[in-house]
Parts: C-alpha cells; sequence; structure tokens
C-alpha cells in the first residue's frame, strides 16, 4: 500500500482551507496534474483506501473547504 510520502508532487493544500471547492479542486489539479481532486460534501461516508492519485475536497453545504486537502 502507498503511503503519502511515495506519491508524487505537492501532497497538500493547507492555502484552501476556506476556499470554494469548485477553485480549490481546479488549483489542486493545476498544481499537482497527477492526482484527481473529488469535492465531497461534510458527512458523506467514503472509502478509506489510500490513492496517490486522489485528493478529496470537503466541503460544507455553501461549497466552502472544511478541511485541508491531501493526497489520499
Amino acid at each position: 500500500m502507498a503511503s503519502e510520502t511515495e506519491c508524487k508532487g505537492k501532497s497538500s493544500w493547507p492555502e484552501l482551507l476556506g476556499a470554494k471547492g469548485e477553485t480549490a479542486a481546479a488549483t489542486i489539479e493545476r498544481e499537482n496534474p497527477l492526482v484527481n481532486a473529488v469535492i465531497v460534501l461534510e458527512g458523506t461516508i467514503v472509502t478509506k483506501d489510500f490513492l496517490c492519485t486522489r485528493v478529496r475536497v470537503w466541503v460544507d453545504d455553501c461549497g466552502i473547504v472544511t478541511r485541508v486537502p491531501v493526497i489520499g
């Protein structure tokens, strides 16, 4: 199983906390073209698997990023 240290490119975007989800997703994919940013509504059940190609962008009901987006 891969770990964050084995993933290529930028792996964390703390500067996007509080940003609009769609803007954050576009920024993430621009800064690390090896990942796919997926917008997820807070409270949604997701798998616990780790993927170097995925960044979950957690948003509230207003579409604002609520967690620091990280690879996983």
